[in-house]
């Protein structure tokens, strides 16, 4: 799983005009550079064709832009879903229960127009929608507070590719792309600079424990 969000996320940055380097798109979706080349080759199959430029300075690059439909769905929610596949699927514990049930509701009422409420559940959507907000701040001021104490911070952090993985981080900066909060960290287990993408980040700690050099 995870495949149609990378593909999805690969189109909206490339949309932008900019070129790309094979390695800069591996390391943004978390994947491979083969599974990038393989992204393309799936593209230009769906009839979206991808520039490739050689040379030590090339990359791919989309010279027409892509209209993706607009559905009322965002990236986000195509990863949750995919995500709670898997965990359905090998695990017992889920724990991503109430946002299941959310998105579930959102398809019923995209897809078949119906204007029915979950049972016992009122106006789930909006709450699920202040819900999202109210935690992406409260994530947000715990970084903003590590970046000022240079405090490090242990996350469990959910992955496009992966399902969920814990890190141990050195938060640097925070800054907004496609509407959505990234914390730029140095991660210990990478041992580089990564950009997380709060709404992604389930758990975390603000630890005691300081960092120095990043």
């Amino acid at each position: 799983m995870g495949k149609i969000s990378n593909v999805l996320t690969m189109i909206e940055l490339l949309n932008n005009g900019r070129k790309y380097s094979i390695k800069e798109l591996a390391e943004r979706l978390e994947v491979t550079e083969r599974m990038v080349r393989f992204y393309k080759d799936e593209l230009e199959k769906a009839g979206i064709y991808v520039d490739s430029i050689k040379g030590p300075y090339g990359g791919y690059v989309l010279k027409r832009k892509v209209l993706l439909p607009q559905i009322g769905f965002s990236k986000y929610d195509i990863q949750l879903l995919e995500t709670v596949y898997e965990m359905l699927l090998k695990n017992k514990d889920f724990l991503l229960k109430e946002e299941f049930e959310a998105l579930i509701h959102k398809i019923d009422v995209t897809y078949k127009g119906s204007k029915k409420k979950i049972e016992g559940v009122p106006n789930i959507v909006e709450e699920r929608d202040e819900k999202y907000r109210d935690i992406e701040n409260k994530k947000y001021n715990a970084m903003s507070r590590a970046i000022k104490e240079k405090r490090k911070v242990w996350i469990s952090f959910l992955t496009a590719t992966h399902g969920m993985t814990e890190r141990v981080v050195h938060p640097c900066d925070l800054f907004s792309y496609n509407d959505s909060w990234y914390v730029s960290a140095f991660c210990e287990m990478r041992n580089e600079i990564r950009h997380f993408r709060i709404m992604r980040i389930i758990e975390y700690k603000v630890l005691d424990e300081k960092y120095t050099n990043i």
